[in-house]
């Protein structure tokens, strides 16, 4: 006997191909509900914090040297400046998975905001670079607890159809803070107090994203799943339709009695315990570390010396050159936006990667011509070229594709403890790049530290293409089935069809 899955059961849920071609009305568009886009907005702020914090310091930097002679004479203090930032990030992505699972994802961001805003106040009044690195500290945590909130707030808040553009746009907030950044460094270049103003107005965002959220639900979700199904239910009913509503609670509900049958507890260790997981967290992470060491952090944090080390010695045409890479990651980003939830996630991150290999080889190529002692400009322009195709290659894919994965390949009750394991290996990856990538250019030479990165790009293909599934348009309920399939092998969705088919 075929069985046949009814609109209400989980074998036929809403964000499958299936239901949403048999239903085309009840698709949403990206602009279609004012509410989802002021919750991704809002929660999107906290992208914006991320990528000014990175951005902002390479401009104070050149300032903080000017007035602390002990920061100018050590090139470890100046390391220890940048990087206490990650260092903190890193603690803030391991503890804020534990913390949007435990207390919610509302909370999770105004703590992020507080933080924030206490270490943007303290850098701004640091007396000396100790205090100025403590923080640099606090700004850390702060981003590390928003890298991992932002995301897995806007993925639940969002319906399956736009889910990847809509989480997407918390990149676009990332890139869009990088660029503001620079614009900021260059408007108070000239203003008593320099780098104290480029730190401290960073409290600004934070404080408006804290004030917005407090009007703001909770993830409907994560209400659901905490049994505050009355709450979870009403903030629904503002993002979907009465007939698309009872779908979309009726998948809540067949995650919700899954998760009962697991324990209620989720440890570290239990990450690894499972096969199904253990899959999951694998092509998470991997991507997280492999959209770091393919090099973009590289090119954001040391594009003017980059820039400088191609033959181009002016500050001013390093800083603008650098201010037009930073244009081109955010209008890089737009596009993605676009492409996520038409092209899909893994076709879009083996177009992007293979993009990343090409420019990586040009830029190679054009260090190697000019290592080779030849005094011709050319090979400076074709570097910067290189630099430039790099961005627009990266940023609509390997830009969004590792956090817009990580937010829909985990089950609710791992999903918080998961999405900041997965961004801890994220910073941990920053970190070892951003530390190593100068040392090496002068130990191996600037062209063979682009091949190297284009060596890594590859085994990046080869991992994306193995480890890493489809989700586009797929339902939560949907993609854990992806991983129970790969576990128990392709007949585990009809074994469980024929036994739900048999208890009706």
């Amino acid at each position: 006997m075929t069985i046949q899955p009814s609109p209400g059961s989980s074998s036929y849920l809403p964000g499958s191909s299936g239901y949403l071609g048999m239903f085309p009305e009840r698709r949403m568009s990206y602009f279609s509900n004012s509410y989802v886009i002021g919750l991704t907005v809002a929660a999107g702020i906290g992208g914006l914090l991320f990528g000014y914090d990175t951005g902002v310091i390479s401009g104070a930097l050149l300032y903080i040297k000017d007035e602390f002679e002990e920061v100018n004479q050590s090139s470890f203090l100046q390391e220890t400046i940048v990087s206490m930032a990650l260092v903190g990030a890193i603690i803030g992505a391991a503890a804020g998975g534990w913390i949007n699972d435990a207390y919610g994802r509302k909370k999770a961001t105004l703590l992020a905001d507080v933080v924030f805003a206490a270490g943007a106040v303290v850098m701004a009044a640091a007396p000396d670079p100790y205090v100025l690195i403590l923080g640099r500290l606090f700004v850390g945590l702060g981003v590390g607890i928003a890298s991992v909130t932002a995301p897995v707030y806007i993925a639940e808040a969002s319906p399956s159809e736009v889910r990847g553009g809509l989480v997407s746009t918390n990149v676009l907030m990332i890139t869009g803070g990088q660029f503001l950044s620079y614009l900021v460094n260059l408007a108070f270049t000239e203003v008593p107090g320099t780098w104290r103003w480029m730190l401290g107005v960073a409290g600004v965002p934070a404080v408006v994203q804290f004030c917005i959220m407090l009007c703001l639900p909770e993830s409907p979700r994560w209400l659901f799943m905490k049994n505050d199904k009355a709450k979870a239910i009403v903030i629904l009913s503002k993002i979907y339709d009465i007939a698309r509503l009872e779908d979309e609670i009726e998948n809540l509900s067949v995650a919700e009695e899954e998760e009962r049958q697991k324990k209620n507890d989720v440890r570290i260790s239990d990450v690894f315990k499972s096969k199904e997981m253990r899959l999951a967290f694998l092509a998470g992470a991997g991507l997280q570390a492999f959209q770091q060491f393919t090099g973009i952090n590289t090119v954001m944090y040391y594009s003017p010396t980059i820039v400088q080390m191609a033959g181009f010695s002016s500050n001013q045409l390093a800083l603008l050159l650098s201010l037009i890479i930073a244009a081109l990651n955010a209008a890089g980003t737009v596009l993605g936006i676009y492409f996520i939830d038409h092209f899909g996630r893994k076709k879009l991150a083996l177009s992007s990667l293979t993009g990343v290999i090409a420019s990586l080889v040009i830029l190679a190529g054009a260090f190697f011509g000019r290592s080779s002692g030849s005094s011709n400009e050319l090979f400076g322009w074709i570097a910067i070229l290189g630099l430039a195709l790099y961005i627009v290659f990266f940023s609509p894919g390997m830009g969004p594709v590792p956090w817009t994965v990580n937010t829909e390949i985990y089950p609710e009750q791992y999903r918080g403890i998961c999405g900041g394991m997965s961004a801890t290996v994220n910073w941990v990856s920053n970190l070892i790049v951003a530390q190593t990538f100068l040392s090496v250019a002068e130990a191996v030479g600037t062209g063979w530290t682009f091949a190297i990165l284009a060596g890594i790009a590859v085994l990046a293909v080869v991992f994306v293409t193995m480890f890493v599934p489809e989700t586009m348009g797929l339902t939560f309920v949907e993609v854990e089935q992806i991983w129970k399939e790969r576990t128990w092998g392709s007949s585990y969705n009809t074994e469980s069809l024929l036994e739900r088919g048999n208890d009706s």
